[in-house]
Order: C-alpha cells, then structure tokens, then sequence
C-alpha cells in the first residue's frame, strides 16, 4: 500500500511533526455512535480444506435518529471478483408494526470502488450499494448475504481480523465451521469463546461479542486493534508458517539486465551500507508507485522483469526488485512484513487484518528501506512505521524497525514592525536528517504558485493576511540537508496604538510550538499515543520602528525532564527583542503511555504558557 504523499500546505508542518491547532479537548466518553443499534450481526464462514469458504452475513440495523437514515438507507458490501461471488440473498425495510418493504431487484447497484486517495491503484474489487426503501427513525434495516470465496488468497489457509462497530450493539456473532483436519488458532479481546464442537469430520468454533463501552478514540491514538476488542482466528499456527506462505510466491530473481543495473548503480561504492542505500533511492526515484491489486495480487508480486519495463508496481513489487538487485552485489535482504498505519502490535495469530505493507531488511546491516516512500531518503524511514513489529519472510521470525531516527531543524526569523501594525518578515530554515529529503521532496512537488501561496496559508494559520515569496536551496542534492527562505509582509501582525501583545512566536512555520500544542491536543489520555522524537532550535528577532516602545518581555524560562528539555530566553535590546527556545524530546519508544502523558502534563502546561507569552508594545 502507499505509506502517505505529502500535500503543499503539509510541507512546513511536517518540519514540525504534525502541525496541529490547540483545540478543547474531549471528554473520554463512551464513543459509541447511538445514531443507530446493531440488534444482530452473525457471521458464519464454511470453510474447505484447499481455503475457500462460504460465509452468510446476517444483519439487523435499528434506526435510532434522523441523521443514520442517509448514511444507512444505502449498505455496501465489498467482493473481489476474481476471488470470490457475492449474492444478497434478502434484503428489506421492516416497520415497527411489522411491514415489510422488499429491496428490489433494482435497488441493488453496483459499483468499482472507489479509487485510492494518494496513489493509482487498480483491483477487482466491486461495491454492491443495497437501497432501501421507504426508510424513517424506527424502522429496522434486515439484510442477508452469501459470499463465495472460491480462490484463497494463501492456499489450504484461512485468516480473519474482526472488530465490533462504535455502535450500540445486542449482539456480534462469529461463527467458522472447518474441516477437523484443519485446527484454528485464535487471539482475542472482549470476546467470549464456546467450546469447539466436532462431528462428521467437522469442528464448528464461535465466538460472541462482550457488549462492552469503547472510548472515543484519541488524537494521535495507536489503532483501537492494539486496545479494544478483536478477534483474531488463523490456520497458521504461527508467523513462521505464515511467512513461508507468503515468501514461497514472492520470489525474485537476479536477470542480466537487473544484474548490469545494480552494478551500474553502484560501480563506485565499496561500501555494502552505501551500495544499499544506493539502490533503494534508485528504486525508489525510478519505480513509481501503483498498485496493481487483480486475483491475488494483493499477496503476491509481479515477476521482477516486468517491474523493471513497466517502471512501477506496489510495495511488494519495489521489494521484490530490491531484493533482485541488492542479490546481484552480493547483499542478502528479506521482505519485511508490517502495518503501514497506526498499529503497533501483532495479533498472536497471523492475519492480513493488520499486515499491509511491505518494506526491506538487510540482516547483515540491520538496515531497514522503504523504496515506496519518495520522500524518505535511503537510511531513514517514514514516521509511520517506525517502531513497528515485522514479519520477516524469508526467515518468519520477527523485528522491530526503528523507533527513533537523527534529526533537527533550525529557523531563524526576522519581524520589521512599522508603527501601523505591518511588519516585514524573512524567515529560515535548516532541517537536517530524516525530514531533510521528506521536505525536498514535498517542495519540487509544488509549483511555483503553490509555493508562493504557502506563504500566504501560513500567514492565515497565525490569523493574519498578506503576501510572500517561497524558495529552498539543495533541491538536487543528495544529502539530507535543505534550506528554507519566506519573505513577506505580514499587513496585521501588531494591533496598535496599544499597549497591546504580540505573541512570541520563533516558530513562524512549523517548529517547537506545534509540536508541543500537538500534545496538548488531549487533557486527558487513556490510549497510548505517537510521540516522536524531536530536536528544533529557533530564534525570531523583533524590530521596531522609533515610533514603538517596548513595555515589557516575558521572563526566560527553563524546564529539565525525563523526555524534555525546553529553554526560552527573551532578550531585549535598543528597539528590539530577541526570542531563542530549545526543544529537545526523546522517547526510547515512538509510543507514550497515558502514564506517560501524565508525567509530562506540567511541564507541557508550562511550555504552553511560555509559547503564549507576549511582548507588550505601544506606539508613542
């Protein structure tokens, strides 16, 4: 799958590890939307010795409040048309004084799914839309459906990742029926087992759903998978298995031109580490990404010399191509299995539900490259997958990718404040390390106009209008190394005659104080969270026209904890004041704990009030 593709306006906040604004926070609630009740929801999968299945879905829908009619009247149901036929077998609207309104035979519709947000992606997946007639708050929505997998994705194998809605729910029903000869594993919160029944060569195992409160998911949460409820059943006993299932169909092999190719990539490196990284930032500039998802595709790569004409594939494909290449100078890789989203843990049993991404490892340089990742150069990865368990293919065991990466950014800005309140600005920034290429490559995919009008957004974000000019140097270079330039004019950044404040603020695009504003974007946690590690460094110098004095500055600040350190100096000169912070984060882990939140939240809360400080001005 693609990991993420940077928009224009993301650029500087992504220097600042999620822009974000500081919003209220939630109460942690029971997250449920009561809009609608699931009053039962069975689902029973038959289940052959060579994989194929058939599975009936039974569901019933309450309609609760007027805004569920829209979004329910309609019920999709997703089949791949290569792998598997669906059928509704009934569907209708029932009244609450029992009357029934058939789906017609031309109320099912049908339709491709819908494209991929962030890359071409091509598959045989087909949404069959069921509309229901005559539907109002009361009535209950009953629909009945077959589907026919007739070709496993993993032959002789079976494996499923359930989780209940955020609706009320009576009851949630899992049902698989195997041959005996084929046990299934399982791993599972908030559900309650039955005991396994055998007869006639069968085994009929279910679960049930533990009616449970789920709380509102927090901003920057890990997926709910690693803390509410699942279901997880397999055939697989293990990920060894599992593993060799996959690597058994994702084989590379090393042809003449990809043997000539990796030796013209890497004809003057001596290096292994340097040879590797090579390669991966070729791949990664070269093969564009689209995914190619018809049959099994989704399981099993193209075969390498169709990559290397067609010039794309997914990531299974860039993986297989590396591999090739990597192999023709000497350098073993395996496929490295894992979430490319915000899970961070691994069912006991495998399962595709949470395995969605493939990326390459190098055992004899514990190297990690994700060539699909076009702004992320070789040696680094993308912040979405760091620190995530993998299933490495070739041997089926697992890892760890890694859960910090070196990296910093450094701005410098200037303010010319003129006695109406207008103020010219040049800003800078040097950002060296992971985000360096990630920035370099979200800035020559810009226009110029688009550059120019960031400027623009950026003077927004602050509540402010004008206009301004954008550039970068290094944008060709290979290093991890970029600088940034703004120049502009800010037409309302003081509100004069005063006395009246002007927020300090060093971070004019991106930097520390959206980075801390990002963890108080809860009061409150109860789920581990992302918190990656940061070190920014800022200064932002204001000067003031003769007509302006300056009536007071804040006092420096600084703070020492275990994962923070945070310093403010604010200096004040003739007609100017110098505002310089520090921020440095580190976490061992990409992960904090609500133990953790609450162990920072004072030191935030000060970092806070010292990011909102003033500087007291007024025009003689």
């Amino acid at each position: 799958m693609r990991l993420y593709i940077f928009q224009c306006f993301r650029l500087l906040g992504f220097i600042a590890c999620c822009l974000m604004a500081v919003t209220p926070a939630l109460a942690n609630n029971d997250g449920a939307d009561t809009s609608v009740t699931i009053e039962k929801d069975i689902r029973k999968y038959v289940i052959n010795a060579d994989g194929s299945y058939i599975a009936t879905n039974d569901v019933v829908v309450l309609i609760n409040e007027e805004r569920a009619v829209k979004v329910y009247s309609q019920y999709y149901l997703n089949y791949n048309r290569s792998l598997e036929n669906l059928e509704v077998v009934e569907a209708f609207t029932q009244k609450p004084d029992g009357r029934k309104f058939l789906v017609q035979f031309d109320q099912i519709k049908e339709q491709q799914e819908r494209e991929s947000a962030d890359a071409p992606m091509f598959q045989d997946t087909l949404v069959k839309v069921v509309i229901f007639p005559d539907v109002a708050v009361g009535d209950r929505l009953i629909i009945r459906s077959r589907t026919h997998r007739h070709t496993a994705l993993f032959p002789q194998q079976f494996e499923s990742l359930s989780h209940p809605t955020f609706h009320p729910t009576k009851q949630y029903t899992l049902v698989y029926d195997l041959p005996q000869s084929m046990p299934l594993y399982a791993d599972t919160r908030g559900f309650k087992a039955s005991d396994p029944v055998t007869m006639a060569g069968r085994t009929l195992y279910r679960w049930d759903n533990i009616p449970d409160k789920k709380a509102r998911i927090e901003n920057g949460s890990v997926a709910y998978q690693d803390y509410g409820q699942y279901l997880a059943v397999s055939t697989f006993p293990d990920f060894k298995v599992f593993a060799q299932a996959y690597d058994a169909r994702a084989k590379s092999r090393v042809t003449t031109d990809i043997s000539q190719l990796a030796q013209t990539i890497t004809a003057h490196l001596i290096d292994p580490r340097d040879k590797a990284i090579a390669l991966n930032d070729w791949v990664r500039k070269n093969i564009r990404y689209v995914a190619v998802y018809v049959g099994a595709g989704s399981v099993v790569p193209n075969p390498v010399e169709t990559i290397l004409a067609n010039r794309y594939g997914d990531c299974k494909d860039h993986v297989a191509l590396l591999e090739s290449l990597l192999s023709a100078v000497g350098i073993e890789s395996t496929p490295a299995l894992l979430n490319a989203e915000n899970a961070y843990t691994l069912p006991k049993v495998p399962t595709l539900g949470v395995i969605n991404h493939a990326i390459t490892y190098i055992p004899t340089l514990d190297l990690y490259l994700d060539s699909t990742a076009e702004g992320v150069a070789g040696g680094y990865l993308p912040i979405f997958i760091l620190d995530k368990p993998v299933v490495f293919s070739k041997s089926g065991t697992l890892g760890r990718t890694p859960s910090t990466q070196d990296g910093k950014v450094e701005s410098n800005t200037v303010f010319k404040v003129r006695a109406n309140g207008e103020a010219e600005f040049t800003h800078s920034s040097r950002i060296t390390g992971w985000a360096a290429e990630a920035n370099r490559y979200a800035v020559n995919s810009m226009s110029a106009v688009d550059r120019n009008q960031l400027v623009q957004k950026v003077l927004a974000s602050f509540g402010q209008t004008g206009k301004g000019a954008f550039s970068a140097t290094q944008l060709e270079a290979g290093n991890n190394e970029l600088s940034i330039k703004m120049v502009g004019l800010s037409e309302n950044l003081v509100a004069f005659p005063g006395p009246t404040g002007i927020f300090t603020m060093s971070s004019f695009a991106g930097g520390i104080a959206q980075n801390v504003f990002t963890f108080a974007a809860e009061s409150n946690r109860v789920q581990a969270f992302t918190c990656i590690s940061v070190e920014t460094e800022e200064q932002a110098r204001f000067e003031f026209a003769k007509e302006v004095s300056i009536v007071a500055v804040p006092k420096s600040m600084t703070l020492r904890h275990e994962k923070f350190e945070y310093i403010s100096n604010y200096s004040k000169e003739p007609g100017a004041v110098v505002v310089r912070r520090y921020l440095k984060f580190h976490n061992p882990s990409t992960l904090c704990s609500p133990e953790d939140f609450k162990g920072m939240s004072s030191v935030i809360g000060s970092m806070i009030s010292d990011l909102k400080s003033q500087i007291v001005v007024q025009v003689q």
